[in-house]
């Protein structure tokens, strides 16, 4: 079986601002997780990733806020993509 793409949409997020939004089912597990998926939701703004929850292979599940990387608890891909625009909301009101 070859990777499964779930979700692949690009949001735009004001004039300077977009968030990407990427989920694959995949083959076997990514190292360092324990899912069949794949995923990396970002928000890009003037360029710029400020924000992204990934697996990347290896690293597991985490989260970027800027230059800081946390630990991400995943549960399911719902609750993932909620807990991304819930951090979105969040970065905007500080602005």
């Amino acid at each position: 079986m070859k990777a499964q793409q779930l979700l692949n949409e690009r949001v735009p997020q004001g004039d300077d601002a977009f968030a990407e939004l990427r989920i694959y089912r995949v083959p076997s597990l990514v190292p360092g997780s324990l899912l069949l998926l794949k995923y990396s939701l970002a928000l890009i703004a003037h360029g710029v990733c400020v924000l992204r929850y990934d697996n990347e292979a290896g690293k597991g599940d985490h989260r970027h806020l800027g230059d800081i990387e946390t630990q991400y608890d995943f549960t399911t891909p719902s609750a993932l993509i909620a807990d991304f625009w819930r951090d979105v909301d969040r970065l905007k009101e500080q602005k």
